[in-house]
């Protein structure tokens, strides 16, 4: 008897759940992405993005998938915005979905081919900079004409010629890597 308690438990649980599946609602929204929810959408969904009611199965809906051909079976709809119809193995495209997805794809390049010219325009001003600075320090270094820096304590420092050439190989690694 435990037994057969438990299996008419495990079907109801089945029988509910398969109601709940049949109460949701899905829509696309103002992106293109499908969602999905116990709720009806906001009013500011048109209603032929709304693909499923429920109540009703998924192809009753207006709008919710393209015309097929004479015999063919009814399309699943993609995320592209194709329709293949599984029965005849046609392909039809819905109106706008795929035109819509290749401009914001293409914006979307777009706009990161942007962000990256400018990167690269930054860098390369940067590297420009420290070129020119750097030939500039280079030739006071090499003229030989008395230098000086501050230290950590705030003396002063005159360049003896072991500073004079560490000063002069830096400037040198520097001029090497940004005045290409």
């Amino acid at each position: 008897m435990t037994f057969k308690f438990i299996v008419r438990i495990v079907l109801f649980s089945l029988a509910c759940m398969a109601t709940a599946a049949q109460a949701q609602w899905q829509w696309l929204d103002k992106d293109g992405k499908r969602v999905f929810s116990d709720r009806a959408p906001t009013a500011d969904v048109p209603d032929k993005n709304i693909l499923k009611r429920p109540g009703r199965p998924a192809n009753a809906q207006p709008g919710a998938q393209a015309e097929t051909p004479a015999g063919a079976g009814a399309p699943a709809v993609t995320a592209s915005g194709v329709a293949a119809s599984t029965a005849t193995g046609n392909v039809i495209k819905l109106p706008g979905a795929d035109k819509e997805l290749e401009a914001r794809k293409k914006a979307a390049a777009d706009l990161e081919a942007a962000k990256r010219n400018a990167d690269e325009e930054r860098v390369a001003k940067g590297r420009a900079e420290n070129c020119s600075r750097a030939k500039r320090d280079k030739n006071t270094v090499d003229s030989g004409v008395r230098m000086a820096r501050t230290n950590d304590k705030g003396e002063r420092e005159v360049f003896d010629d072991a500073m004079r050439a560490a000063e002069s190989k830096r400037l040198k690694d520097i001029m090497d890597a940004d005045c290409r």
